[in-house]
């Protein structure tokens, strides 16, 4: 069985509910934008939230032959850099393209006055969306080839030529951490609610030690376990989902979040992974080298570090979101108790890679 962590956290992300009193909208406009803009869409339409997500508010939207999924920037005060849904549309539609596992999108509306801020139509994917990282409704063969699948995934999109799809203005070159370092320094500051000593640490040493930008590909920024659908019997990712903080930066970036399962995550705690069916992270760090081509990974430490780092970043934020009234969840406040926690694991990680007080 899941623990209670896992199994509320599903509980309180799987399916969907009535549309929350504060991202209602005219569901007529709406209609009316899918009849002008959606091939083959025929009404009625009946629109539904899905519970899941801290961010962007996304509606499943059923009619009588298809389910679509609609995601919106929310109402009211947002963080200059967040909520670009536009963004989320123009990299889906460009890797659709290629074959990568994503929906279909649809169109995106940049005109407010439809349902209030600007949002994107997308198809629903069906599948499994698998909450608890340890997998423990299945065996342990199944397990290995659901982590190698998802795996395999990633290696695909670093591995994209994303020039040739259209995305070569997708993000600017070079310098991504020290970007993301930046933009989440700012992120935290602008949303901070109390202080923390290794938040401030933290921010004066992760740009003094920036490891060298080997390669530039698309990041997912969020790639995890419960953000992509998997086929409902084959071990096989059919769609990745949650694009809002993907940019062209430094793959690294995006694995070495994924490896954060092995370190501080949901598998941390197995005692034998290989028994358990779940890859070593020395195994893991093999096969992703395998497949994108490289003889070695280092800084694994600085990158340990800068993902807790950044993941404080984002709690605050949620955080911030609540204290103004814009969080998309009743839970955000709940996210100011990780933050701190998060700031110690990554001093510690820093301390690993050479940081002193």
């Amino acid at each position: 069985m899941a623990d209670a962590d896992e199994q509320a956290r599903e509980q309180l992300n799987t399916g969907t509910k009535d549309v929350v009193e504060s991202h209602r909208f005219d569901e007529a406009a709406l209609a009316a934008w899918m009849q002008a803009n959606v091939e083959g869409y025929a009404g009625p339409l009946e629109v539904r939230q899905f519970k899941g997500g801290q961010s962007n508010p996304t509606y499943q939207l059923v009619t009588p032959s298809k389910k679509y999924v609609l995601r919106r920037k929310p109402p009211g005060k947002l963080l200059p850099s967040a909520h670009a849904v536009d963004r989320e549309y123009k990299v889906i539609t460009a890797l659709h393209t290629t074959g990568f596992p994503v929906a279909k999108s649809w169109g995106l509306c940049t005109d407010d006055s439809v349902i209030g801020t600007m949002f994107y139509v997308m198809d629903m994917v069906e599948g499994r969306i698998l909450w608890d990282q340890s997998l423990p409704q299945y065996e342990p063969a199944e397990r290995h080839a659901i982590y190698m699948a998802k795996l395999k995934t990633l290696a695909d999109l670093h591995n994209t030529d994303y020039e040739a799809i259209g995305l070569g203005d997708y993000g600017r070159p070079g310098n991504y951490m020290g970007r993301q370092v930046d933009r989440w320094t700012k992120q935290y500051k602008a949303s901070e609610t109390e202080h923390i000593e290794e938040m401030e640490r933290l921010i004066t040493w992760l740009p003094q030690s920036l490891p060298e930008q080997e390669r530039t590909s698309v990041v997912h920024g969020d790639y995890r376990l419960d953000n992509m659908v998997l086929h409902a019997t084959e071990p096989k990712v059919v769609a990745v989902l949650d694009w809002e903080l993907s940019t062209l930066g430094e793959p690294l970036a995006d694995f070495t979040y994924l490896l954060m399962n092995w370190v501080n995550g949901g598998i941390a705690a197995i005692p034998d992974l290989k028994a358990h069916g779940i890859p070593t992270l020395d195994e893991y760090v093999a096969e992703y080298c395998r497949l994108t081509n490289r003889e070695a990974l280092h800084d694994l430490n600085w990158f340990f570090s800068y993902n807790m780092f950044r993941l404080a970043g984002i709690c605050q934020g949620i955080v911030g979101r609540a204290r103004d009234g814009t969080a998309n969840s009743p839970q955000a406040a709940a996210m100011a108790l990780r933050v701190p926690q998060l700031a110690k694991a990554s001093w510690t990680y820093a301390q690993k890679a050479g940081a002193t007080v």
